[in-house]
């Protein structure tokens, strides 16, 4: 799949908060002794089954998460408290083969220039009603994070944690170091936290946008058990072509 026209928006909150609505076995990680919430738009390109071709209704829409940075056991990841997307295929599929609470919206996303427009409506009822409005655009150079910045803390992460069907599962990623650009970011709207019933600042700490990258990712796996017939081990570069 390739993510394109992503923007990384963070806040600080309580670790306290969020820590009491995690699973037992899922630590809170924090960074200069806060919690971190993400907001993260972007656009999945391309997206399909390795050795398949793309299905119809579900290679390319815009997709939403709200996000935190947990640890289980030595292994450091992303939890999604929500992921909005405009693809009701994915949406199901997610849901029932990866425990992700994905939910349906109605989603715009356009590039005029090099400023990106997004919209979110959440439609799906099975979470609470949630907006995102808003437009960014870079104001600098895309580059790597640098090692132990607060931006390669919050992004460079290779693998997620769920709860599908009662039982911790993890799902890894591999792609090339994120490459990043300080943001210009005008909001109108971004209520998508009351489904975490945090209150957020007025601004983002951390606005960042990102150049398009190519991602691989495997079938979730119970946490602690081997896989044998799917390859789960974590690269840390996406695999040459």
């Amino acid at each position: 799949m390739g993510w394109h026209e992503l923007l990384f928006l963070h806040w600080r909150v309580p670790a306290p908060a969020l820590q009491a609505q995690l699973p037992r076995g899922v630590e809170l990680e924090t960074f200069d002794g806060s919690a971190w919430l993400g907001v993260v738009p972007f656009r999945m390109v391309d997206t399909r089954f390795r050795w398949l071709p793309r299905l119809p209704t579900a290679h390319t829409f815009p997709e939403l998460n709200l996000r935190s940075y947990v640890r289980v056991g030595d292994r450091s990841g992303v939890w999604f408290w929500s992921l909005d997307a405009a693809s009701r295929l994915v949406v199901e599929g997610a849901r029932l083969g990866f425990g992700l609470p994905y939910l349906r919206a109605r989603m715009q996303c356009e590039r005029i220039g090099d400023e990106v427009r997004y919209r979110s409506e959440r439609t799906d009822r099975r979470g609470p009603l949630a907006t995102f409005v808003g437009r960014w655009r870079p104001a600098g150079p895309f580059e790597p994070a640098v090692v132990g910045s607060l931006e390669h803390w919050l992004c460079e992460r290779y693998c997620l944690f769920a709860q599908r069907r009662g039982r911790l599962v993890i799902g890894e990623i591999a792609h090339p170091p994120w490459r990043l650009a300080k943001a210009e970011v005008h909001l109108d709207v971004c209520d998508m936290v009351r489904l975490v019933g945090v209150t957020l600042d007025e601004a983002p700490v951390s606005a960042l946008a990102a150049a398009p990258l190519e991602v691989v990712a495997w079938s979730p796996r119970v946490v602690g058990v081997v896989a044998t017939a799917i390859s789960c081990r974590t690269p840390r570069r996406a695999p040459r072509p």
